[in-house]
């Protein structure tokens, strides 16, 4: 048996580590996960040289889930990704929804078994996620706006999902340093001093405000984890409905009308990086 995901990276609004709340919305870039069925064990491989143990353990955790042994039945995992890694675009929630979906799917048919609900495969990424330690919060809102699209706002502590719902598909900016080894420290109590500011952005996104929102958080977070500001600041001169570090770096995003892309392109040539194109995703996690 052989099947094919779509998996969609995602750009932050709330970075919820401040509080314990946050939002997130689906972006183009991706992962697809090719995976097959074999006569026992569990195999990975990926197109950017990543260690593939994370890949591995999140196919690992749906088998023992449903109560397969490795010993009886095996999968083979081929990804390749235009998502940057470790740049704060959700990968590794990427990364794993597509995994865990994809081996949940397959098992279900495999074994005629009845398959998981969207918010059981959402939280068994999660909880491989979390186990990797390549998450500090769970990133219930990166995980949610990756595997669903659109725009959500989460409580992440709860796995509270308060707003869900489409994002017009506008074009998106995405500034990447050169060197990512430059960006700042995610000291987890440094970004938890700045917790009232990030609740009144927070509260923004939750009245649908999601542009202003961005704005906020992103200088916020910025400022604590001392990445330049200007970058953002910058695109919004040029004409950006709203532009922000996403997660914490060391990718800044911006959010364009269709007649102010080349503006902000031309802006953000003086900082050292490179831009992507893409555009918001409204489809989320898709079999292919």
């Amino acid at each position: 048996m052989k099947k094919t995901v779509r998996s969609p990276g995602s750009a932050t609004i709330i970075n919820a580590i401040a509080t314990g709340s946050g939002s997130a919305f689906g972006i183009g870039l991706d992962i697809v996960c090719k995976a097959k069925t074999q006569k026992s064990s569990i195999t990975a491989r990926n197109d950017v040289g990543a260690e593939t143990k994370f890949m591995e353990d999140c196919a690992r955790n749906v088998f023992e889930t449903y109560g397969i042994s490795e010993d009886e039945f095996g999968i083979d995992l081929e990804t390749k990704s235009t998502l940057p890694m470790a740049s704060g675009l959700s990968s590794s929630s990427a990364l794993s929804n597509a995994i865990t979906a994809v081996t949940a799917k397959i098992i279900s048919e495999e074994f005629d078994l009845e398959l998981f609900n969207d918010y059981d495969i959402i939280n068994m990424a999660i909880e491989s996620s979390l186990k990797a330690k390549v998450t500090i919060t769970g990133a219930f809102d990166d995980a949610t706006a990756s595997y669903f699209g659109g725009v959500v706002v989460t409580n992440n502590r709860y796995h509270e999902m308060i707003v869900k719902e489409r994002m017009e598909e506008f074009p998106i900016l995405v500034y990447m340093p050169d060197e990512i080894s430059k960006s700042g420290s995610s000291d987890v109590n440094r970004m938890k001093l700045l917790a009232p500011l990030v609740e009144s952005a927070f509260e923004m996104a939750r009245n649908g405000d999601y542009f202003k929102a961005l704005n906020l958080n992103g200088l916020i977070y910025a400022a604590t984890l001392n990445f330049n500001s200007q970058i953002a600041i910058e695109a919004l001169n040029a004409g950006a409905l709203a532009s922000g570090l996403s997660g914490t770096g060391s990718s800044f995003v911006a959010i364009c009308e269709v007649d102010c892309v080349d503006e902000v392109k031309d802006a953000w040539a003086q900082f050292e990086g490179r831009i992507i194109e893409t555009t918001v995703d409204n489809e989320g996690c898709t079999f292919i």
